[in-house]
């Protein structure tokens, strides 16, 4: 499973002041955290700075390469941030992200070619978020064929269908789970999701989240986007692939056990 680790984000209050204090340990500890529980990808995201973001991306960039050796997913609406941000990578990166929205793909797609990155494609268009699998199918398909289009291979494609909170729209998470199928019929791409949305709004988020994450491995999700130093949700999806038989002699579990991080 490929873990994408959230917590470097200036959403919350601890990156949101080292930012702006430009003091690299609060990000170097949450870097080598996450690093250490297993994530293949850290998303880094400034995306509160203002006019000073493609500076603060630059400076989050370099600070996490110069101590940790992992890959990075750099998270911004802004594609000029975006490209500062995966020149600086040293390992090939994850861009996070496009939709099949023109002004949103047509100036990344250029980034993506240039330095070989990889892309998270949300299930987004111009009408806005999809209510079906088969919509959300259908918006994933007109981006497959713009990015094949354009050379990009399948391996470096990355679908984000998009879970809703069920507190609010109880259909929403069923729909995703049925899209997942539907979406890696495309070829040799992967499906991933942000998995913290599903719960929003109700007590026991972590449950929840847990439960949606499980099934939504058995459906045949490739990854998400997650807390990795949640030892609930970490339990639930290293469980999830003991049972479906992902983990050989269920090792990765054990050693999980072992290390304390379950």
């Amino acid at each position: 499973m490929i873990i994408i680790g959230e917590r470097i984000n200036a959403s919350r209050a601890p990156i949101k002041q080292a930012l702006e204090k430009k003091d690299p340990n609060p990000i170097l500890r949450e870097a080598e955290l996450q690093a250490k529980a297993g994530c293949q990808f850290l998303d880094v995201n400034c995306g509160l700075s203002g006019d000073r973001e493609e500076q603060d991306m630059e400076w989050l960039v370099t600070t996490i390469q110069n101590s940790v050796d992992i890959n990075l997913c750099i998270d911004s609406p802004d594609h000029r941030v975006i490209e500062r941000g995966v020149s600086l990578c040293k390992k090939k990166a994850l861009i996070n992200s496009i939709t099949a929205e023109e002004a949103r793909f047509k100036p990344l797609i250029p980034v993506v070619k240039k330095y070989n990155c990889g892309l998270i494609a949300l299930t987004i268009d111009e009408k806005g978020m999809p209510d079906t699998a088969d919509e959300r199918f259908a918006i994933a398909e007109r981006l497959y064929n713009i990015l094949k289009g354009d050379g990009i291979p399948d391996e470096d494609i990355f679908f984000d269908p998009l879970v809703r909170p069920v507190s609010s729209e109880p259909r929403q998470a069923e729909e995703l789970l049925q899209s997942i199928p539907k979406i890696k019929s495309l070829g040799n791409v992967k499906v991933i999701s942000g998995i913290s949305n599903v719960s929003y709004g109700l007590p026991k988020r972590g449950a929840i989240n847990s439960v949606f994450l499980s099934i939504a491995l058995f459906a045949g999700m490739d990854g998400a986007i997650l807390d990795p130093l949640d030892k609930g949700i970490t339990a639930s999806y290293k469980a999830a692939e003991a049972i479906l038989g992902r983990d050989k002699f269920c090792m990765n579990f054990i050693q999980a056990h072992r290390k304390g991080s379950i």
